[in-house]
């Protein structure tokens, strides 16, 4: 497992820090298959993820989705026949967390090829 997968999330309030550019560069090679992209102005981490066929990949999103729910912390998710699209931000500071990274982590737990 991660180590990242395991620290605990924190309540993110809306004046609470964006990620710092050094702590971004420490933290992503624990999620390497994730990528930083802007949308709309709002720093996201996204990752694809491949399955067989759609209930594979609903029966995935319904896994992240409790995962989300257990923290208070829900990204978007895309499901498609063979494909699940993740997109994970902090609507309350309109970017990048640290809470981000730690649920990324624990996305890449819960797949299972």
């Amino acid at each position: 497992m991660s180590s990242l997968s395991q620290q605990e999330c924190e309540a993110c309030r809306a004046d609470a820090p964006l990620i710092s550019d050094e702590e971004l560069r420490e933290l992503m090679p624990q999620i390497p298959d994730w990528q930083v992209v802007v949308v709309d102005g709002v720093m996201q981490l996204t990752r694809s993820y491949a399955f067989s066929n759609f209930v594979e990949a609903l029966a995935f999103s319904n896994r992240v989705g409790e995962i989300a729910e257990q923290v208070g912390h829900h990204p978007a998710i895309l499901t498609e026949w063979g494909k699940v699209t993740i997109h994970w931000w902090s609507h309350e500071i309109r970017g990048l967390h640290r809470n981000d990274l730690i649920l990324a982590a624990r996305t890449d737990e819960v797949y299972a090829p």
